[in-house]
């Protein structure tokens, strides 16, 4: 279950199903990210609240250039992450967070290996499946097992609000096997669940559906606490998904 939380007043969204590591969602008001030149000030601010709440380094918090790719790199300091939307996070000393403004945020952690991994889920990284290509390296790579993996499916735009074309829509329709509910129609257009297909995928793949917690926010219903790309005019600020491990 999700619930909001604070680092000094300001507001992030963290969920029950993780408890031993760090891993959580900023807000409006945390936010690590933007291109408007009038607030660098401020993602300064709360980058380094977010680094004394994880007991880190600011040289230590690790984020990608992401490109609505399935390119997934294992997160190392020092390094940069072009192209990539999935970071794996294998070292407890440094913390990894992607950037969403609609877009699906997964949060995944193997509390048994002590390994996680966050990923950006637009529509092109579900149709081209970057949550399950992550469940997968995580399985193949580190020896994870499916039964051990949780899964945080965070804010994002919502099924009412997510209008897409055909083409879009028989893509997204393709990646699982069972559709219905995923989607519907109204007014001669198409709606979809992108939080709800990842979801799909990653029961079709082996995850019990205990281990994947569901957020129930949309980032367009709750412009006041995320961003949102399609109702803030294409805004160039985003929230986050973060993790750290213990």
């Amino acid at each position: 279950m999700f619930h909001i939380a604070n680092i000094q007043n300001k507001r992030i969204l963290k969920s029950d199903l993780i408890q031993s590591a760090q891993a959580f969602f900023t807000t409006r008001d945390s936010f690590l990210l933007t291109k408007d030149e009038k607030q660098p000030q401020i993602v300064s601010e709360n980058r380094a609240s977010v680094c004394e709440y994880l007991n880190i380094p600011p040289e230590n918090l690790i984020t990608p250039v992401q490109t609505h790719s399935s390119n997934i790199a294992i997160a190392q300091k020092g390094q940069s992450y072009p192209d990539t939307d999935g970071l794996i996070l294998t070292d407890s000393k440094l913390a990894i967070f992607l950037n969403f403004a609609d877009c699906t945020p997964l949060i995944f952690y193997d509390e048994k290996q002590n390994i996680g991994a966050v990923s950006h889920a637009g529509w092109r990284g579900t149709e081209q499946k970057i949550g399950v290509l992550t469940i997968e390296k995580l399985v193949k790579d580190f020896n994870s097992q499916l039964e051990n993996i949780k899964i945080l499916i965070g804010p994002a735009i919502c099924k009412t609000c997510y209008n897409v074309q055909e083409d879009v829509f028989q893509k997204l329709k393709n990646t699982v096997k069972n559709f219905e509910n995923l989607y519907e129609i109204k007014n001669n257009q198409i709606f979809v669940d992108l939080k709800n297909i990842n979801k799909q995928q990653f029961l079709e793949t082996g995850i019990p559906s205990q281990n994947i917690d569901v957020c129930t926010y949309c980032t367009c219903c709750n412009n006041d606490l995320f961003f949102s790309y399609r109702n803030e005019n294409k805004t160039t600020k985003r929230h986050n998904a973060l993790l750290k491990l213990c």
